[in-house]
């Protein structure tokens, strides 16, 4: 892991295209501006953390409502 110090106003520049900019510091927490190309998906860890338990968690489960089962089979 890469590790760089930086003050508000400051830049750091991933693969030539992506620029992540220290925005603001106050009261220990940091904002930050990212410009990318659209392409780049950018997501916050916690939300991707997030998905991948619940991805998990809804494989893992192989039982099924068979009342909920029967309800959706109506629709």
């Amino acid at each position: 892991m890469l590790v760089l110090k930086r003050k508000a106003g400051e830049s750091i520049i991933v693969n030539e295209n992506i620029e992540i900019k220290i925005i603001e510091i106050e009261e220990g927490r940091i904002k930050i501006g990212i410009e990318a190309p659209k392409d780049v998906s950018i997501l916050r860890k916690e939300v991707l953390d997030e998905a991948h338990m619940e991805n998990k968690q809804a494989s893992e489960n192989k039982s099924i409502d068979k009342s909920m089962f029967i309800k959706l089979k109506k629709k």
